[in-house]
């Protein structure tokens, strides 16, 4: 079974006690919106870290890309499973809990525990609360963990959001030179959208992010 010392992180938490006011009650409008202009093979297997419980993953599957999320929060697998009718079969791999539920496999499990051999044939990417819901020491590690997992070539598309309380979170403020200075190294980044602060003072930007060649 899935060692549950993470118990106590503050994203566990917010499952636990309901304060998920992150989710959304559909697709992301950028996903709908952008991913057609990405150069994504049909079939393309789509990696969604932290995926929580979102719709984005059953528009991609809709789309016609197997899906592979990663999440910690049991929580939020069994929610999202409970979405839907279909058929659900579970199987157990070295460090996580995999649920299974038409072309949607959620990876119940520490997203830097999954290694390249297990994450074979990824062909996209989707980060829509991934970075953002990670304090910022965690954030380097991240963004190499994720060029550590995809092919040259693969292209994904990876929401952030600035705010005035930068430092509190999730979702965590993070600038735009910030993504640059994480993803350049082994990404092409091109910023394709930002959107004006809402009412609480939260922006969104949308970026396209293609991993990198050799040198």
């Amino acid at each position: 079974m899935h060692d549950d010392r993470d118990h106590d992180n503050p994203w566990r938490r917010r499952w636990r006690e309901g304060r998920i006011g992150f989710h959304q009650d559909a697709a992301h409008p950028a996903l709908v919106r952008y991913w057609p202009t990405l150069g994504v093979a049909p079939g393309a297997k789509v990696l969604v870290p932290l995926c929580g419980k979102s719709l984005d993953m059953r528009w991609l599957s809709q789309a016609g890309h197997p899906v592979l999320g990663v999440e910690l929060a049991p929580e939020a697998v069994e929610q999202f499973i409970a979405q839907s009718q279909d058929d659900v079969s579970r199987y157990h791999l070295p460090g996580f809990e995999i649920t299974r539920q038409g072309t949607i496999e959620l990876w119940r499990g520490d997203f830097f525990h999954l290694h390249i051999h297990q994450a074979f044939e990824l062909g996209a990417f989707f980060d829509r609360a991934a970075l953002i819901a990670l304090p910022p020491a965690t954030r380097q590690r991240y963004a190499f963990h994720l060029a550590q997992l995809l092919p040259p070539g693969v292209e994904g598309l990876l929401i952030s959001v600035t705010h005035e309380n930068g430092g509190e979170g999730p979702p965590y403020s993070v600038r735009d030179e910030e993504i640059e200075a994480l993803f350049e190294r082994n990404f092409t980044v091109a910023c394709l959208e930002q959107s004006s602060p809402d009412a609480r003072g939260v922006a969104e930007q949308v970026w396209r992010l293609t991993r990198r060649g050799p040198r």
